[in-house]
């Protein structure tokens, strides 16, 4: 006997970003062309092939908000408050909080590139002292956040982690959903969230991912990606469930797919082919013919092959229908965020669909003629969007997609 298959809405949205806290602050932003790049002042970046950072600024973070004692890593700050903006939006803070009678049917599945990695840093710093912190060794495992995310909000059904590395938070929005399509679980909190910290930086400015000039996504004089912090948490739930709260729901999430290169730790395969099995496959789950879909949120990172590599694979799955959809990357605004960029693209993602908006490519240069789409770059563009796409790539060739359709 088959087994039911449940439809998936998106019924919140929480976020914190270089451009500010709230999903709606985020959005604006972008629509304005905002940039929320700013030199780092977090820790000293001498020695860094660029100082410049999406940098989360004048962050502020209660504990017991949240029924905790102290607080946790920074990164897990971030996860905690985008979790409690999403649940907030969803209607749903009223049975979703410390002490709440845990929800059996409720889970949570989170992306992370590093987890704690500031926590890490001082428990190594401790040891080399003779002096190892216990509360820092605690605070950098990678399953810290998700416990405390749990705890907070009474989270009690399947809970899972995922690393995969700058495909997670769009892996983890996929595996949520699938969570919900198969019966397992009601409602799932799913995201991303990383936060900056020396030895990341270090590692990617070695790896020569990071540019020394500017983010330039798509463009003919890009050079490298420039990183940054922050989450994105959605609210996943059985459509039948939020009609029947009579909740808003920005769309509904109609298939996920996710590989792997298996080809090189950091340039992509000739013609982008693993992010085009993503994305195919993602649309034959969700039962959408290519020319159908209406809008791509681009992993967009400003690299010089990626770039290229993603508009081959875009044009690959969609043929001619390509040039008639626009794509889109917020990296140019926000930097890429690590294991948070997929999470809070997939929000930026939702929100295009639910205002029929599409946001520009921010800090688009020089036209490259190799990468020939529509990349919305003279300012936010009002349009019709019933299907759209959020497409992740990351160090490892991890390879993530959704495609989110739109309800009405």
């Amino acid at each position: 006997m088959q087994a039911r298959l449940y439809h998936v809405a998106i019924t919140g949205l929480g976020v914190v970003s270089p451009l500010g806290s709230g999903a709606s602050t985020l959005w604006e932003g972008l629509l304005a062309g905002c940039r929320g790049l700013t030199s780092l002042t977090k820790f000293d970046p001498t020695g860094l092939r660029n100082q410049k950072a999406g940098q989360v600024n004048d962050w502020q973070f209660d504990p017991a908000e949240y029924g905790l004692q102290q607080a946790p890593d920074e990164a897990t700050q971030f996860l905690l408050a985008a979790a409690h903006e999403a649940v907030a939006d969803a209607g749903l803070d009223d049975r979703l909080h410390p002490g709440a009678e845990p929800v059996a049917q409720a889970g949570a599945v989170l992306g992370t590139n590093f987890g704690g990695a500031a926590s890490w840093e001082s428990y190594i710093n401790g040891v080399l002292v003779g002096r190892p912190s216990p509360t820092a060794f605690e605070q950098f495992s990678f399953h810290e956040a998700l416990s405390l995310l749990s705890s907070s909000f009474a989270l009690s059904g399947p809970c899972s982690q995922l690393s995969m590395a700058c495909a997670s938070g769009t892996a983890a929005i996929g595996y949520g959903a699938e969570l919900i399509r198969t019966g397992q679980a009601e409602l799932v909190l799913v995201g991303g969230y990383d936060a900056l910290a020396p030895s990341i930086l270090s590692g990617l400015s070695l790896l020569r991912t990071m540019t020394d000039d500017d983010l330039y996504p798509f463009s003919a004089n890009r050079s490298g990606t420039l990183f940054g912090e922050g989450a994105g948490v959605l609210v996943l739930e059985n459509l039948q469930r939020a009609h029947q709260r009579r909740v808003r729901c920005y769309g509904e999430v109609l298939g996920a797919w996710q590989n792997n290169n298996a080809y090189h730790l950091t340039a992509p395969d000739a013609g982008g082919a693993g992010m085009a099995r993503a994305l195919r496959g993602a649309l034959q789950v969700a039962g959408i013919a290519p020319e159908d879909l209406d809008h791509i949120n681009a992993h967009g990172t400003g690299t010089e092959y990626h770039d290229v590599a993603e508009t081959e694979a875009i044009k690959a799955v969609l043929g001619p229908a390509a040039y008639d959809i626009t794509v889109v990357s917020i990296k140019g605004a926000i930097s890429h965020l690590m294991g948070a960029a997929g999470a809070v693209e997939g929000v930026v993602t939702a929100l295009a669909l639910f205002h029929q908006m599409v946001p520009p490519t921010t800090n688009y240069g020089d036209p490259d003629p190799a990468c020939d789409l529509d990349y919305v770059t003279t300012g936010a563009r009002r349009q019709p969007i019933k299907h759209a796409a959020s497409l992740s790539a990351g160090i490892g060739g991890d390879n993530a997609c959704v495609v989110l359709g739109r309800l009405i």
